[in-house]
């Protein structure tokens, strides 16, 4: 059977994120509005329309350039790409080509089997989006000029990537940036980030590449991944059974499980690039491209190993609270909340991950919403009145999802229900007593002095339910060892 090496290049296109389009004052937030609402002569290539650039899309392309660790270029230049389409309404794109505003740059990305791998960026270029095509039931086409013009970022990686697991990794991780630097919205649902992936085959040994196959405006992490894997297993059924790959865009049919054929693959030529007339190449100085670089934040992967170091959290722990910038915050300021009661960093995460999360996840709700659910008073409220022993774990844990529903205040619950934990030895070894008089505690009590430790649990939960889980745990542990013992 031979053998076969894959090559996979990736081309993210992501909206930039800035209140008008690329080249006109029309506003870009056109989500939700109607069909051709959102346009200008500019947009819409009228006759007699010069383009204007939107200085905030250069400087958010620059930011996202260096946080995905590109040299930003001091000159760049735009050129037009002509094919004609019909959501292309002037007939030609601007964009970038041999001289990008952003170059060599990489990622890094950690596969599941725990290998590092760094990833090459090729370059990063702005350019203008297209209009969309709207296909109806009746095998018609219209079209919506909405996100014509809208400013776009095409991040192109090196053909570094292997296999369709790191292809996912690599969306993943270019995703996560650019929201987190607020570059782009990254909503994949809206379009705002989308995936085109191409993919090669050939047999161990050759040195040149395969045909080269490219799939589509794929807006989905899983379907980057699943795309891949069928479209390499039919480049290899193809070229085992004596066929050869034809070169072609294809489209990911998620209902079907496969790619289809779409057109023949073009090449750059076939674009007939030349530099743009109306816009004078772009010049940045070392000293503005310094003071994007100050804007930018602390970058995910460089806030997660600072969790580990700074806050002794695991890897895993760490890599959940830096997923979305707002989280970390989130994390951050409940630390320094908490630390006044005498709580660490630890116990805050297992509190945002263990019952926050679980809520968020219940509830059908984005982790980014935990702020707004159960602010920072709130929490560092509750973990205080645990770390004081005023409450049992178990207490709190009710008392957070309550919070966390109703926006109640945990301190004020705690009044006004009396729930204060009940450590009184005397009051406790009343409930241990009756606990152990239980016709239901016989088998456990057995057990025990057997010589079955752990079926003190048994006991212990007895105990705890009776007193709706305010008794001191430990302390009904001792009482419980005293009473067997003297029995």
């Amino acid at each position: 059977m031979t053998a076969y090496l894959v090559t996979i290049g990736l081309e993210i296109h992501a909206h930039i994120k800035t209140a008008s389009k690329m080249f006109d004052g029309c506003p870009a937030d056109y989500a939700g509005a109607p069909p051709n609402s959102y346009v200008s002569a500019v947009s819409l290539g009228l006759p007699g329309t010069l383009p204007v650039l939107n200085q905030r899309a250069v400087e958010l392309a620059a930011c996202a350039g260096m946080a995905l660790n590109c040299r930003v270029n001091q000159r760049s230049v735009f050129s037009r790409k002509l094919y004609l389409y019909p959501d292309l309404p002037k007939g030609f794109q601007i964009t970038q080509y041999d001289e990008p505003i952003c170059s060599d740059g990489w990622v890094e990305i950690r596969t599941a089997a725990g290998e590092t791998r760094r990833i090459g960026i090729e370059r990063l270029h702005i350019e203008e989006d297209t209009g969309r095509l709207v296909h109806a039931d009746d095998d018609s086409s219209l079209i919506d000029y909405n996100r014509s013009g809208t400013p776009l970022m095409e991040i192109v990686s090196r053909p570094d990537v292997s296999t369709p697991e790191e292809a996912r990794l690599v969306f993943e991780k270019i995703r996560q940036i650019l929201v987190w630097i607020g570059a782009s919205s990254g909503n994949l649902d809206e379009g705002a980030v989308r995936c085109d992936a191409n993919v090669s085959v050939r047999p161990e040994g050759q040195v040149e590449y395969g045909a080269k196959v490219e799939i589509k405006n794929i807006n989905s992490f899983r379907f980057v991944e699943r795309a891949l894997t069928y479209e390499i297993q039919r480049q290899i059924e193809t070229l085992n059974a004596g066929g050869s790959v034809v070169q072609e865009t294809r489209g990911w049919r998620e209902d079907l499980g496969r790619t289809e054929g779409q057109r023949s693959k073009e090449f750059a030529h076939d674009y007939r690039y030349f530099p743009e007339p109306d816009i004078p190449p772009l010049e940045l100085s070392a000293a503005w491209i310094a003071e994007r670089k100050a804007e930018l934040p602390e970058l995910p992967d460089a806030r997660r190993a600072r969790f580990e170091s700074e806050y002794g959290l695991s890897l895993q722990d760490a890599d959940l609270l830096t997923l979305e910038r707002p989280v970390a915050d989130y994390f951050e300021q409940a630390v320094d909340a908490a630390a006044v009661a005498g709580s660490s960093a630890k116990e805050v995460a297992n509190w945002v991950l263990n019952e926050g999360f679980r809520l968020l996840k219940e509830r059908g709700e984005p982790a980014t919403a935990l702020a707004t659910r159960m602010p920072v008073a709130s929490l560092s409220g509750l973990i205080g009145l645990v770390v004081k022993g005023a409450i049992t774990r178990g207490v709190a844990k009710q008392l957070f999802e309550e919070c966390f529903d109703r926006g109640a205040d945990p301190v004020q619950l705690v009044t006004e229900r009396g729930l204060t934990q009940i450590s009184d030895s005397d009051a406790l070894r009343v409930a241990v007593r009756e606990a152990l008089a239980d016709p239901k505690a016989a088998k456990a009590i057995g057990e025990y002095r057997g010589g079955k430790a752990t079926a003190i649990q048994f006991l212990l939960g007895m105990v705890m339910r009776a007193s709706k889980g305010q008794a001191n745990a430990q302390v009904v542990r001792s009482l419980l060892e005293e009473e067997l013992a003297a029995q």
